[in-house]
């Protein structure tokens, strides 16, 4: 399939996306009646079988408030012979106690994750096992609403834990809440050369002092802000941020040279063609939450952020920290602009033809990690780790890496760039010299 019909695919996933978060938002009623003990031939059975199941199930909140075994698994599995036949607990099962939390998680971007990962052109060229398994990509961007489809085919392929969700934060089967407030808890997917946020975090200021209280060198009411503190306000799921993971927005800057990189960069990312209009692409990314599309909603979510900031510090000290942030990202938009240019000068003069597969001569970042020359290769690296070590090590309050993995590393990428587009210039016109020959 080409990027062209996977772009088309992606925009209709996210209309049947929409479609079911409208859904999956609508009141679910409680069952009436109080919830029965769970049977004693599920606790004898899996005590033998799987005692840590039964261990964490007996310490958690659910146990002292009655939530069995079928209240998550259904009643239909009795036996050893019919295992298949017990259900995973999707985001419905939890929805029917816990409405306020999912309703949340469903307007914001965790609920994104499932549907935003297979949208991804190049998500499809993984081995499946990283994909559907979860043993890559699809070990986090298995977060998000499924349709029975989805669920039916995950648990045929016996991967029927994949289409869980709330169990990613609060692991089954204690679903501890305190677990799921833990910095630690957001480790497992925020790490990594790509979004390294939960090492940022950790060997910042606020995540030094967090440790620290966390094993009792610092006293239980000091300030220590969590990754929970910020993003998670007042215990709510939506965690939504104003420039999101990869730092771009529709509203752009006023500034003319920031907003031409500002379009050079949505170009590649495909969702300005080459005009600078808005392609269907964009309506997709935008229904994915992916960025903020208005002046009024980055505002929104940067007042949300300084308001957290403001329980520690002053207003205006969180706004000037922000700012900064801010100008690392129109920084590091000029340094990946002209690293595209030069890639997209490459296809213009011919020095590289098109791939199959690229709706336009021009790099394509969604092509992710399989970069169809080592030009696009070092773009890529560039896009995908650098950058982002620019502008969210600024945002986590961590001065290394913006400097060194970030600034420095950037200026590295754009110098091979360069030095490769000049000896594949040099490659052709030597060719064109042989070839009069």
């Amino acid at each position: 399939m080409d990027l062209f019909k996977k772009c088309y695919s992606f925009v209709l996933l996210v209309v049947f996306l929409v479609a079911l978060v409208a859904s999956a938002t609508e009141k679910t009623k409680v069952p009436p009646g109080k919830v029965a003990q769970p049977s004693s031939a599920c606790i004898s059975c899996h005590a033998k079988l799987t005692p840590g199941i039964v261990g964490d199930w007996k310490a958690s909140a659910h146990s002292k408030k009655g939530v069995n075994c079928e209240t998550c698994h259904g009643a239909a599995h009795k036996s050893a012979t019919d295992a298949d036949k017990a259900t995973v607990a999707g985001i419905d099962t939890c929805k029917q106690c816990h409405e306020k939390q999912v309703t949340q998680f469903m307007s914001g971007k965790h609920a994104m994750a499932f549907p935003s990962g297979f949208a991804i052109p190049s998500f499809h060229n993984n081995p499946s096992v990283m994909t559907e398994g979860g043993k890559g990509c699809g070990g986090c961007h298995k977060f998000g609403p499924k349709n029975a489809e989805q669920y039916a085919a995950l648990k045929k392929a016996g991967l029927g834990e994949q289409s869980s969700t709330c169990d990613a934060c609060h692991t089954r089967h204690s679903f501890s809440k305190t677990e799921a407030s833990q910095p630690q808890a957001c480790m497992t997917c925020h790490q990594g050369p790509d979004h390294d946020t939960y090492q940022m975090y950790l060997s910042s200021k606020h995540g030094v002092r967090a440790m620290m209280k966390q094993v009792g060198a610092l006293p239980k009411g000091a300030s220590a802000p969590t990754c929970q503190t910020c993003h998670m306000s007042g215990g709510s799921h939506t965690v939504r941020t104003a420039w999101g993971l990869f730092g771009v927005r529709a509203p752009l800057s006023d500034d003319p040279k920031w907003q031409a990189d500002q379009v050079t960069i949505l170009q590649a990312l495909g969702a300005l063609d080459m005009d600078g209009k808005p392609t269907a692409l964009f309506d997709g990314l935008k229904s994915l939450d992916a960025f903020r599309s208005t002046k009024e909603d980055w505002q929104k979510e940067r007042d949300k952020m300084i308001q957290n900031c403001s329980q520690c510090h002053t207003a205006s000290y969180a706004k000037t920290e922000l700012e900064k942030g801010d100008k690392l990202i129109r920084e590091s938009d000029a340094l990946l602009a002209e690293g595209i240019r030069i890639v997209a000068d490459l296809y213009k003069d011919g020095t590289l033809q098109k791939p199959e597969g690229y709706a336009a001569a021009y790099p394509q970042l969604l092509t992710w990690k399989h970069a169809p020359n080592p030009a696009e290769d070092k773009l890529f690296t560039m896009f995908l780790h650098h950058r982002p070590n620019m502008f969210l090590g600024a945002f986590h309050n961590n001065p290394e890496y913006p400097i060194n993995y970030g600034l420095g590393a950037m200026h590295d990428d754009l110098n091979q760039i360069r030095t490769i587009a000049a000896e594949l210039r040099t490659e052709k016109q030597q060719q064109a010299e042989l070839n009069k020959h």
